[in-house]
């Protein structure tokens, strides 16, 4: 296998679950039991077809004889005439009737959706079992004050907790997504060559009640409440947008919360996990770079850019069908999956190791506390008798003073000494000091976390206890 191209996310990144989903044999075996399910129905509303062939039909669902399907596609150049041939060859009693009244969307578009569905709740498993773990280190970490930022600039803290329920909540909102998409899908059903069903329609002899109910029973034999009510020969290419929407929508929650690890990993503040004999750089020996978050990202931004292939295919179908959606979607749906599929193992083992350095969050608020609690001390000074709009001013202007120390020359914070030295606010060194506890200056952060694992997040953890307990492995 080293002389030919070999795709990464088989090789690096995708699960063995999720890489089975889209096998030949999961899709092989599938047509196999639509096929099955179609023979079931058909003898079911008065078709001659007997139990004796549906029988022989169920024997080989499963043993495909694949060499003879290839050997047949390099004949007639057609994969599932190829599939319905060699299958004959297996079950020479039921040759007759397999595939009967169908067209090649029968199985292969109702097979789409059924591994679409199966790939989707893999991914919404992993989904859950990401926020399992964020849940728990927001609780964790609920109570350690924090710098916090806008425009990557200091501003108000929050906690680290807290900061973790908002990648945590991008991800409820995805699950909302995810759960509406699978909640709503559907089998394309048997609709025929351009979805009249004309060819069950001659089937049933004029019996429009039975072309109904044929789609119906293939759908409940497949595990779905119905079939789309109308469609050209395909089900409408407008649903493999809406299930790459979702994984394009997971992608950017997983890419955002990179963006904050990276920039708090420059800040040592935290760190995604590092193990023992890793190697950060291949030339500085002491760097410990944030690789799995940076893989996440770049996994990320093909996520959100293959969400335009699917969408491009629908915009361009012609009337009932064309087949330029045929390639794309061999290429689109599966790696879609597949990437997300890593992206969401790869979070999961980063969230499971990730590093606060408490002391040095620490070390970073105390050097702007000061001037966010100009507030707080300018109410205290005004209690003792200070005019408001003086002491504004003098806060002001040794706020400039103490940042150009900061910033021009390279010293620490002195804001505080500079107040305690001016008589007009008439308070200690050891009074400002006593405003400097960074608890008082979060807001409702720790109750936030407390509220909102309690009132969204844990709610939907007890109601999904059975997938809980998952361990990422990464091959790389």
């Amino acid at each position: 296998m080293n002389d030919r191209y070999v795709s990464p996310l088989s090789e690096r990144y995708a699960s063995k679950e999720m890489q089975y989903i889209f096998s030949p044999d999961m899709k092989f075996k599938t047509w196999r039991k639509l096929w099955i399910a179609l023979a079931e129905t058909e003898k079911e509303l008065g078709l001659p077809i007997t139990e004796e062939q549906i029988e022989e039909l169920k024997a080989h669902a499963e043993d495909i004889n694949y060499d003879v399907a290839k050997e047949r596609e390099r004949v007639v150049r057609h994969d599932v005439m190829s599939h319905v041939y060699a299958y004959g060859q297996q079950c020479p009693k039921a040759k007759g009737i397999i595939h009967l009244g169908a067209t090649s969307c029968y199985v292969g578009d109702n097979t789409d959706i059924i591994i679409m569905r199966e790939a989707l709740r893999l991914v919404r498993k992993k989904l859950i079992n990401v926020m399992a773990e964020l849940a728990k280190f927001a609780d964790e970490w609920k109570n350690q004050p924090t710098l916090a930022f806008t425009h990557f600039q200091p501003a108000q803290p929050t906690t680290v907790g807290k900061r973790a329920t908002l990648w945590l909540h991008d991800l409820c909102l995805d699950l909302e997504d995810l759960d509406y998409v699978l909640g709503s899908l559907k089998l394309l059903g048997s609709k025929g060559t351009t979805g009249t069903q004309a060819s069950f329609l001659e089937l049933f002899d004029g019996d429009h009640e039975k072309c109904r109910k044929a789609d119906a029973m293939i759908a409940e034999k497949m595990g779905f409440s119905q079939c789309y009510p109308v469609s050209g020969q395909t089900y409408s290419r407008k649903v493999d947008t809406r299930v790459l929407n979702v994984l394009a929508g997971i992608a950017q929650s997983a890419h955002k919360f990179t963006n904050d690890i990276r920039l708090l990993q420059h800040l040592k503040e935290v760190e995604e996990p590092f193990e023992k004999n890793q190697i950060g750089s291949s030339a500085m020996a002491y760097k410990r770079n944030p690789m799995r978050s940076e893989r996440i990202a770049s996994l990320s931004n093909y996520v959100m850019s293959d969400v335009i292939n699917p969408m491009l295919v629908a915009s361009t179908q012609w009337f009932e069908r064309t087949l330029d959606d045929s390639a794309n979607k061999r290429l689109s749906i599966p790696e879609g999956f597949l990437a997300v599929d890593g992206i969401l193992d790869l979070y999961l083992n980063v969230v499971d190791g990730l590093v606060v350095y408490p002391k040095v969050i620490e070390k970073h608020l105390m050097a702007e506390l000061p001037f966010m609690a100009t507030e707080n001390i300018m109410m205290d000074a005004v209690k003792a008798g200070g005019d408001r709009q003086e002491l504004h001013e003098k806060i002001r202007t040794l706020s400039m003073e103490a940042g150009r120390n900061v910033k021009e020359k390279g010293q620490e914070n002195n804001l505080l000494e500079l107040i305690a030295a001016d008589p007009a606010f008439g308070l200690s060194l050891e009074d400002l000091k006593k405003s400097m506890d960074p608890s008082r200056y979060v807001g409702r952060a720790p109750r936030q976390v407390d509220e909102f694992l309690a009132e969204v997040v844990n709610p939907i953890l007890d109601a999904n206890r059975d997938v809980l307990g998952m361990k990422a492995e990464i091959n790389v």
